[in-house]
């Protein structure tokens, strides 16, 4: 990436780069703490700038029998399904049954960075650990007998390239793979689709498909969809060209597949889904890397249509990334802070409202975020499923801890959230991809 055009206060550091089973490349300082880059005005510390980035990844182990993550008091959680091949999203159905997507990355036609090796690794570690071949498909579990188990787990759609997010609309299924919205009908009850689909709306894809996960929400009256894409890159460093398109959220007309950027500079959004209150469009965002431990905070955020967030040319309004050249002062104006930070390098994937009091009261209205977990902190962030309390369309207050547990006492990964919903009984769903299990979590 470039590496010009930093002032004098940015502190440069080279890192050694060490490889040991799956885990670590990491150097420097203990990371200083996180907690204030938590909120609606968090703290952003001086740029610190790498010729190679500290990495620190935890090594995924799985979970051995009986083992499940921690939850908060007055809950409780257990395995939906087990076995599964990289569970990325879920997705309950109208009648209670769930579609798990299981996907894994397409093949990457550019050069990787020393992030992409390692985290191709745990990818290669949480899918063999499932058993058979890699999975891009999407599996059905039913309960059939209420004791929140799945007794039924049936193969649903495959065939998909690279799939994550997932819309019904009627008796249409909308399924977003990493180059394409695919249309497949769908009746109540079903356990199988064999229909081949229908492509409904190109997306960006290969052959650099840098943030390939397209998260999808349909609009309240379903006449329009709305598609996360995110960029092809840290900051740029794969070209200009490479972005066209990304980095944004899609809008498309369901009838005719037309589409149009909705919003952009927004790094990698995913968890769309829609405020009940307001019915404001909200994401979560991934922001960019190799700026320092504590920068650049990732975030949720309320969407305005047209609205420009700010990379790759600034971080949070209008801080300026000097590695971006050229330097756009004219998008920077216009950037537009992000509503709430969730904290350095947590990696949200999932994000949901609890609309109901289906576990308590005290989790009602507000928001639960999935948040995958930091590679390039020395000291771990997230790895855990938080709540955010929210009142009237808002975040009013500071995070709580929902489950943990992901990371052992050895910090080792048993498993990773990244997707994230209620349930038709308002239990909370939690995709583990490293773990391959679906939890549930209930009042206790």
């Amino acid at each position: 990436m470039t590496m010009t055009g930093f002032s004098a206060s940015v502190k440069v550091r080279a890192c050694s780069i060490l490889l040991a089973s799956t885990v670590l490349v990491s150097c420097g300082d203990d990371d200083p703490d996180p907690s204030s880059g938590v909120g609606p005005k968090p703290d952003l510390p001086q740029q610190s700038q790498y010729l190679f980035p500290p990495m620190h990844l935890a090594k995924v182990v799985g979970w051995r029998n009986n083992e499940t993550p921690s939850v908060a008091s007055g809950l409780k959680i257990a395995a939906l399904a087990q076995g599964l091949q990289h569970p990325r999203s879920v997705y309950p159905l109208p009648n209670g049954d769930v579609l798990v997507v299981e996907s894994v990355a397409p093949p990457e036609a550019s050069p990787k960075r020393p992030k992409d090796i390692i985290m191709g690794l745990v990818q290669a570690f949480a899918t063999n650990s499932g058993g058979g071949k890699p999975a891009n498909r999407i599996t059905l579990l039913r309960d059939t007998d209420g004791d929140g188990k799945a007794d039924i787990k049936e193969i649903f759609l495959e065939h998909l390239n690279s799939p994550f997010g997932i819309a019904l609309v009627g008796d249409e299924l909308y399924v977003a793979n990493t180059d394409a919205i695919m249309r497949y009908p769908y009746k109540e009850g079903d356990t199988k689709i064999s229909d081949s689909g229908t492509r409904l709306t190109e997306l960006p894809g290969g052959p650099i498909d840098h943030h390939w996960t397209k998260s999808l929400v349909a609009s309240e009256d379903g006449s329009r969809l709305y598609v996360g894409v995110g960029s092809n890159s840290n900051i740029t460093e794969n070209g200009i060209e490479a972005e066209k398109g990304r980095a944004a959220i899609w809008e498309v007309d369901r009838a005719s597949g037309r589409a149009r950027i909705f919003a952009d500079g927004l790094r990698n959004p995913n968890g769309l889904t829609f405020e009940p209150s307001t019915k404001a469009l909200w994401t979560v965002v991934n922001e960019r890397d190799e700026l320092g431990p504590n920068l650049v905070p990732d975030y949720m955020t309320s969407v305005k249509e047209g609205g420009f967030y700010g990379w790759p040319y600034s971080y949070y309004g209008k801080n300026v990334d000097p590695r971006v050249m050229p330097q756009r002062p004219d998008l920077v104006e216009k950037a537009i802070p992000p509503d709430y930070a969730l904290g350095s390098h947590v990696a949200p994937l999932g994000l949901v409202f609890n609309q109901g009091q289906g576990l308590t009261a005290a989790y009602a209205g507000g928001a639960f975020v999935g948040e995958h977990g930091s590679w390039n902190r020395h000291s771990f962030n997230g790895y855990k499923v938080v709540y955010v309390p929210f009142a009237a369309g808002v975040p009013s207050g500071t995070p709580v801890d929902i489950v943990t547990g992901f990371l052992s006492e050895k910090n080792e990964a048993r498993g990773r959230p990244v997707g994230l919903a209620m349930d038709k009984a308002g239990a909370l769903l939690i995709a583990d991809d490293a773990g391959n299990t679906v939890w549930r979590v209930t009042p206790g």
